[in-house]
This record gives structure tokens, sequence and C-alpha cells, in this order.
């Protein structure tokens, strides 16, 4: 499988990445194992998860999606085969934010549970307007320069955040942030591709997409409002994309899965893969069946007619 660049040319990746949300959350740790291994056996390689993780679920303290990674790179001895991506920054047992205190504990946190000495990319969960950019910057510089991360990201800032983070490390000749990680998908197009795409492509900056699938619907399964039943995210997917524009995304969509002899959620991930911008989606798993379907995505080279259609269907402008 052809492999990518995230961030650094001596850190490639695979064309899909795994979005470890859900361990500890909607799959136990023994069925976190049995997806984590039909996935890595598919040839992939990069796992994305955070401190956070998963924290919302009644019972858990947050570092179980960690906490089960370690577990099973130590079970399956392949930490050197694995791509591990974590983030900091969001409310971790009353821990918030990107001060430097606040970055260091967390990286030593993150390492304990995924027993290991060093991630493979560190990422500011969320823009910290509290805490000066230097402060920031020069915490996670540190970090890097310790070997305890390989390179450095962000996820969820706004484009002026951004684009002075990148300015701020230039001008103390810190690496700064080489990855950026937005909600990013056929629906949820407008936010990402009205500046922030410029400035990634600008700055050859490395794309991870999350919400790659828009929360399932992108897979097709939610149709009707009594679809939405089906899992604890319907609510949320019947309000924000079940409306025109939506279910005209579904309709292109089935019509290239139809061509392409592929299932929509292929389609979806696929067009995202051939984004020139995007180095890697994220998606999530949790069954082997689930892992085998997205798979295939990998694999599947959409036609120009395909894009075509695709793209004028999700269009925002």
């Amino acid at each position: 499988m052809k492999t990518r660049a995230l961030g650094h040319a001596d850190l490639q990746v695979a064309p899909l990445i795994f979005g470890g949300n859900v361990l500890g959350w909607t799959i136990d740790e023994k069925t976190s194992f049995t997806v984590l291994d039909a996935f890595i056996d598919h040839g992939f390689n990069c796992l994305d998860t955070a401190d956070v993780y998963s924290g919302w679920v009644p019972g858990n303290q947050g570092g179980e999606s960690e906490t089960i990674i370690g577990k099973w790179m130590k079970d399956r001895k392949n930490r050197s085969r694995v791509v591990i991506a974590t983030k900091v920054g969001m409310n971790f047992q009353g821990r918030q934010g990107l001060n430097a205190s606040h970055i260091q504990a967390g990286i030593e946190g993150s390492l304990k549970r995924l027993q290991t000495d060093y991630v493979d990319l560190y990422q500011a969960h969320q823009q910290d307007e509290k805490t000066e950019l230097d402060e920031t910057l020069k915490a996670f510089h540190q970090i890097q320069a310790s070997g305890q991360a390989k390179v450095i990201g962000a996820s969820n800032y706004a484009t002026p955040q951004f684009r002075k983070a990148l300015e701020t490390a230039r001008k103390q000749n810190w690496e700064g942030y080489r990855t950026y990680q937005p909600g990013y998908n056929l629906y949820d197009r407008q936010e990402f591709e009205k500046e922030f795409e410029s400035v990634c492509l600008e700055n050859k900056i490395s794309v991870i997409s999350y919400y790659s699938l828009a929360s399932g619907f992108l897979t097709g399964k939610y149709r009707k409002d009594s679809d939405t039943q089906i899992s604890q995210r319907g609510s949320g997917v019947k309000s924000k994309y079940m409306n025109d524009r939506g279910f005209r995304i579904l309709k292109a969509l089935d019509q290239v899965a139809e061509d392409q002899k592929a299932t929509p959620a292929q389609v979806a991930l696929a067009w995202l893969i051939q984004r020139p911008v995007v180095t890697a989606p994220i998606v999530s798993a949790t069954s082997v069946e689930q892992v085998h379907d997205i798979a295939k995505a990998a694999n599947l080279i959409l036609k120009k007619e395909n894009i075509q259609i695709l793209d004028t269907a999700s269009s925002w402008r």
C-alpha cells in the first residue's frame, strides 16, 4: 500500500487512520484488540487517539483509549510498526489548556498509558486563547527536542490563530505544527475549504480529517426518521444532515457507488483520500466486518466524472 508523509518525510502512513475514540466507549478492550488487529492486517499503520478519550462515558475517567492501545501494542509487540497520534488540551481530569505545564504533564501521562517512550504525532486538541502561543509552541518544541514526539500538530484552530502559530514557530526557528486535524467530509466542507485549505496547501501541512463519514450519515444508513433510532448518534445526524443537501449528497454517493461497485462509505472515504490537501482521513470501526468494508476505500480510484458528481452535489458555494 502506497504511504504518505505525515508532517515529515520520515513519518509515513497508509491513506486511512483509525479513530481511537471508540476504544473503551462503544467497544470493550477485547473487541478493540480484534478490530485493531484487523486494521493492521489490512496494511494500515496509524492510530489517532487523545488523552480525553473516552472520559464522557459514565464510569470512565479519560485515558481509556490510550490505555487499550498501550496494552494492545505490548501484547502484539508491534510498537515499531505502528504510528501513534495523540492529543492534549481538552479538559482531562480537571487539567485543560495548552500552557507548558499542562502539555508536559499531558505527554508524560499519555506515554505511560501507551506504554511507550515516544509518540509519533503529538497534537494540540484545540486552541487555547488564554495561553500565549510562544509558551505553547516552546513546550511542544521541547517535547520534540527531547524525543518524546516526532512531529507536532494541531486541531480545531481558527484560521488566524493557526496562521499566527505557524509564523511564531518560524520566527523562533522551531518546527511547529506540521499537521492539522479538521472536521471535514463531503457534507462539512465550507469551514475548512473557505480559508483553511489554502493555508495548509501553502505551508505543506498534512491534513488528517475527522468526522470523515459525518457521524455515519455518509454510509447511507440514515435515510428516514426511524433510522436515527439505531445508534447513539442518530439524533445529531437527524438535526444536522437529514436535509435537502444531505439527501442530494446521498443520491450522488449511491450513483457513484453503483458505478464503482462499492459502498457509499467507501466512496465518501475515497473522495477524501483523493483530495490534494488530505493526507489521510480518520475513520472509526467497531467490528472486524466494518474494518473490512472501509479498508476497500484505500484502493478505490474515483474517476474524474465520479468526483465531479460528488463535488456538484456537495457544493457549498
